[in-house]
């Protein structure tokens, strides 16, 4: 230790150990878990545990829009078109969405047979107490109705928004490709864009020129 410096104190006993954090509740968190799904199945019996049906929507952004998933609601458009009220529809276990709009006919076309294939598969029960309206289930509908579980392999199945993969199609370059400039192609346009004004001015003064010729 040389001059007047300060004493080094290098905490080296710093307990980490005690500052370590454990998940050795982790086992008893998935049975916790599971006794819940039981219980809210068992409340909410015979309605698909999964919860109300959502539309298939593309993520935002360039980056994430070739992927689908579920979206909040479906727009008034195709409850429209798929004949469902737009009040009925929460009834029932669709979810609604006023504020969404269709940008394309793909979307609208995918989310209304989506909204059909529900109603093909729906048993509405008739309310107690009430007497029953058309479209509600008979006495043998709903003493055959199952619950349908919310196991992954069940929901894929139903009504899960999935992802197809597009099969890429994998052939030769051909000579005419390989011959072409792709810099030099853009490079024209984007030059033949910007003096348009300029070259069509030109030409219109040749014109004129010729036509006053023509004349005299």
């Amino acid at each position: 230790m040389k001059h007047n410096n300060q004493l080094p104190n290098v905490h080296f006993h710093k307990d980490w150990q005690n500052r370590v954090r454990t998940w050795f509740n982790q086992p008893g968190r998935k049975l916790r878990r599971q006794v819940t799904r039981a219980k809210k199945a068992a409340a909410i019996a015979p309605r698909p545990v999964d919860g109300l049906l959502r539309p298939a929507v593309r993520c935002p952004t360039v980056r994430y829009n070739h992927r689908m998933r579920a979206g909040r609601g479906f727009t008034l458009e195709e409850l429209a078109l798929a004949k469902v009220g737009k009040k009925y529809a929460r009834t029932v276990g669709i979810a609604v969405d006023h504020r969404r709009r269709n940008r394309s006919e793909e979307s609208l076309q995918r989310n209304v047979q989506r909204l059909q294939a529900y109603q093909s598969k729906l048993i509405v029960f008739p309310r107690k107490g009430k007497k029953s309206i058309v479209g509600d289930a008979s006495a043998e509908e709903v003493a055959a109705v199952v619950q349908q579980p919310a196991d992954a392999a069940a929901v894929t199945s139903l009504f899960a928004v999935q992802n197809p993969k597009a099969a890429t199609e994998v052939r030769a370059v051909s000579e005419e490709e390989k011959a072409f400039k792709a810099y030099r192609t853009l490079r024209m346009a984007r030059s033949d864009l910007r003096h348009k004004g300029i070259r069509d001015a030109r030409r219109k003064y040749k014109a004129d020129q010729e036509s006053q010729k023509v004349k005299k």
